[in-house]
């Protein structure tokens, strides 16, 4: 029996490793040819061109006495800031409304994507506290869970809006429309002439005769 030298032992080990190899990246070929289905399309956020303020943080909400609360803190630069909420068993609530309205800035509620979102935006370049609360509801005929929020409102930066301009004046009165009092002229009667000599022929003729 012929004697297999070291070196060619090492070769054969060498073409048998690579014929084992070959599957390897044949597999994580196939692998990458897997279709896979793709995600599910959410629709483009109706009010998602609205500004958002440079400003917006706010806790998490908070669950308590059969309630939810946050506080929030936000700049006065005429942009908005959210808090998205959702029910306890998940989906956006059915209807809500504003029970107490802020008393410097305003309100947008809507549902978007099986969220309930809740914004604020404060009155250009006022800063202090502000708070309002939104009645959320889970379905008809069931009790409302409120949303109580605290809002400190910060104007960093913010100018101040220009005022109005004052009132225009009244339209001044034309010419024609003034009052012209006008003396009209009367040129005096004329009364018709007198002929004397006709008169005495007239005169005359119807004298008597002696």
């Amino acid at each position: 029996m012929p004697r297999i030298r070291p070196d060619e032992l090492k070769r054969s080990y060498r073409v048998r490793f690579r014929v084992a190899a070959l599957p390897l990246p044949l597999a994580a070929l196939l692998a990458g040819c897997v279709q896979h289905p793709p995600p599910a399309s959410v629709p483009p956020n109706p009010y998602g061109y609205l500004r958002h303020s440079a400003l917006c943080e706010h806790t998490p909400v908070r669950h308590a006495d059969g309630g939810l609360s946050s506080e929030m803190k936000v700049r006065s630069d005429d942009g908005l800031c959210e808090i998205i909420v959702s029910q306890p068993q998940g989906g956006a609530y059915t209807s809500f409304v504003l029970s107490q309205p802020p008393e410097h800035g305003r309100n947008l509620i809507y549902n978007y994507n099986d969220h309930t979102y809740v914004t604020y935006t404060a009155d250009t370049a006022y800063a202090g506290p502000d708070h309002f609360t939104a009645q959320l509801i889970t379905a008809p005929g069931q009790p409302r869970t409120p949303l109580d929020v605290t809002v400190g409102v910060d104007a960093t930066g913010v100018a101040p809006p220009a005022p109005p301009p004052p009132p225009a004046p009244p339209p001044a009165r034309s010419k024609s429309s003034a009052t012209h009092h006008h003396r009209r002229h009367v040129p005096a009667k004329r009364h018709p002439a007198h002929d004397s000599s006709g008169a005495d022929a007239a005169t005359g003729g119807t004298g008597d005769s002696h």
